[in-house]
């Protein structure tokens, strides 16, 4: 204790020493000749690297050196499945597509030129991929849905062509931009990664002359760290040259420990270091698993593994402890990554089984004979409905993605070649049709003038559904015709209706007697007894028909009223239904009290209402899902009226079972 005071107290320096390269022998002469308190001065602890000392005093009681302890070899890191650097882009860039869900093609493109102008690649990377894959599938649905029209008109695939939109054209300009940007940065990172090489090359040639020197312990160690801390500055060289590199700086940093000879205090010290920095690694590792992007995970994982070959020996009671922790913790991500991909691949294989059951209803409408327009335009409709279904349905496997699609594709070519050619076939029929059509106009024309209202109405309607029954006319004739035959049509009825104005005072008692209906409808109360209710609404319903007409003007909006308030009834019905139904749920549970089982049963009942709920909530979700891809038709309005009715009720059906599962709860 009194010789490390006086250390501390008295620094001196050992250069001369060193530079007269004392030898063990010599150590050991003058231990013989001075007193042990004059040595100890000459061994100056500051010859070692600040963060570590030797004990000096134990080693001239030893009358030893330092014994070197070599660097070990890389210790083997886990056998894991990284992804390659691409998949994880990938996988980051359908993450941050998530959150670019319900923009439109303007905004995309307006938040790709936005990105651009941030010459920083790496940080725009994920969100230019991201905003790329969903203006892509937003043009491709746009592009399928123009092909589709120029099809169903009677176009060929091979005629049609695609004029870029300026949201297209602003859109690759902006992307232009973005590659010009990211092709100069892999430039300038290659550029790098050469400049890197030559540096760590010439690190190992100043390790070298390290290992070489004749210089002090302190000052050959400095220099050694210092190697290594710019060693560890230097970024990433051409792959090709980096497993020579490390070779050689490994092997090189093993012949420095077994120069230097370090102490074996240092070394424990080093080691414990070590030990502290694979610890935190280790947290770190483990943190990852709370971590909900896997790809972010493994983006971290693999930087851990960098930083842990980084990272030199532990001690020897340790190393395996310390390392069968990080393994696990990386095993545990592993196995998170498989079943990820284990569930995607299940649902590739149940979407590819959907694609094939939508190929073989495309491929049903091939054996059909269709000799009608009508016929054809009906097949055209399934088949589009067809394809608006599949849509909806997910990715297979990317191989089989390919296949299903061409086998989809190949029936959608072959069936509207087939409509292709019955319109071509259609020529000769039209123009016969168009000498049909022009002497039913010379039949209306002739009746347009008759006072003679009921037989001339009946001849008109049966002229008008004749007409119907006849096939289209050559494109340049059809808007000319029909305006003949509508103007002979609305003349005669025109007429007609000024003849029976008449009548307009019974449609406006009509239309008092309807309204006093729905006043009735309105104050109608709803009873405990079902049946009691259906029969006053069939009561309401079959009074409504027996009114006669109201005036036009004031038909749909009464009508709609009435409507309204009848599915009022039905639905508060539906309520008072449900509502005694989680009644009788209640009063079931309040039963089973005094039950011994009653537990198991309540478990098991929660069980199968948790299970109906999840279900329903699923069900709710396709449909929710499926109602957004039908276009502004008249048909695609009325199922998207029907489908809104089912989530309707879907969403009525869940509060109950909710209600019901809060009740087992309690």
């Amino acid at each position: 204790m009194e010789n490390n005071e006086q250390l501390n107290q008295n620094p001196e320096t050992v250069e001369g020493i060193e530079n007269e390269k004392v030898t063990q022998k010599s150590v050991k002469k003058a231990i013989d000749a001075v007193e042990k308190k004059k040595i100890i001065k000459l061994i100056q602890p500051s010859i070692l690297p600040s963060k570590v000392r030797i004990d000096v005093h134990t080693l001239v009681e030893a009358n030893v050196a330092p014994e070197p302890t070599p660097m070990p070899q890389d210790e083997a890191l886990p056998d894991i499945d990284m992804p390659a650097e691409a998949e994880l882009e990938e996988e980051e860039a359908v993450e941050e597509s998530n959150e670019l869900e319900g923009l439109n093609k303007l905004q995309l493109v307006e938040l790709l030129e936005e990105a651009v102008q941030n010459p920083d690649i790496q940080a725009i990377k994920d969100k230019v991929a991201a905003i790329r894959i969903h203006f892509n599938k937003l043009n491709k649905d746009d592009l399928d849905n123009e092909l589709q029209q120029f099809l169903q008109g009677g176009g060929s695939e091979e005629s049609f062509q695609h004029n870029e939109d300026p949201l297209e054209q602003r859109f690759n300009e902006a992307f232009g931009i973005f590659k010009a940007n990211r092709a100069k940065m892999n430039e300038d990172i290659e550029k790098q990664k050469v400049d890197n090489l030559a540096k760590k090359q010439a690190i190992l040639e100043e390790l070298k002359g390290i290992i070489a020197s004749d210089d002090s312990l302190k000052k050959t160690y400095d220099d050694f760290r210092a190697l290594q801390d710019r060693w560890k500055e230097i970024g990433p060289v051409p792959a090709a040259e980096n497993s020579n590199l490390w070779n050689t700086y490994h092997f090189l940093v093993e012949q420095f420990f077994d120069k230097v000879r370090i102490g074996r205090e240092l070394r424990d010290l080093d080691m414990k270091k070590n030990l502290e920095s694979k610890v935190e690694l280790c947290e770190k590792a483990e943190d990852l698993l709370d971590e909900k992007s896997m790809t972010k995970a493994f983006k971290a994982l693999q930087k851990l593994h960098e930083d842990w070959k980084e990272i030199g020996p532990v001690p020897q009671e340790k190393k395996e402890e310390i390392w069968e922790r990080f393994k696990a913790a990386s095993d545990k991500i592993n196995q998170i990554r498989r079943e990820h991909y284990a569930k995607l691949e299940e649902s590739q294989k149940t979407n590819l089984e959907a694609k094939k059951a939508l190929c073989e209803k495309a491929e049903e409408l091939l054996n059909g004979e269709y000799n009608s327009v009508n016929a054809w335009q009906k097949k055209s409709d399934e088949l589009s409905e067809i394809f608006g279904v599949w849509k909806t349905v997910g990715l297979a496997s990317k191989k089989d993605n390919e296949e299903i699609w061409t086998r989809f594709k190949a029936a959608m070519d072959t069936f509207f070649q087939k409509k292709k050619e019955f319109f071509a076939s259609m020529k000769d029929k039209q123009t016969e049709n168009l000498e049909r059509k022009t002497q039913l106009c010379l039949e209306a024309e002739a009746l347009m003038e008759s006072t003679d209202w009921k037989n001339a109405t009946e001849q008109l309607k049966k002229i008008q559904e004749e007409w119907k029954t006849i096939g289209p006319v050559p494109k340049r004739h059809t808007d000319k015709i029909w305006k003949r035959f509508r103007a002979a049509c609305d003349t005669f009825f025109n007429r007609k209706n000024e003849h029976f104005s008449g009548r307009r005072n019974e449609e406006e008692a009509n239309l008092a007697a309807k309204r006093a209906l729905l006043e009735q409808i309105k104050a109608f109360q709803l009873s405990a007894v079902r049946n009691e209710n259906m029969d006053a609404i069939k009561a309401f319903q079959k009074q409504w028909l027996e009114i006669g007409y109201v005036p036009f003007r004031q038909k749909e909006a009464i009508n709609k009223e009435y409507r309204e308030l009848i599915d009022g009834l039905f639905d508060a019905m539906r309520r008072n239904q449900n509502e005694a139904s989680t009644n009788e749920f209640r009063e079931m549970m309040e039963g089973w009290k005094d039950d011994p089982s009653a537990g198991d049963r309540v478990r098991k009942e929660g069980s199968k209402l948790q299970m109906r709920i999840q279900k329903l909530r699923d069900e709710i979700a396709v449909l929710e899902n499926n109602i957004g891809f039908f276009s502004n038709s008249k048909n695609s309005e009325l199922m998207r009226a029907e489908y809104e009715k089912k989530i309707s009720q879907a969403k009525e059906d869940l509060k109950v079972l909710e209600e019901k599962l809060k009740i087992t709860e309690e």
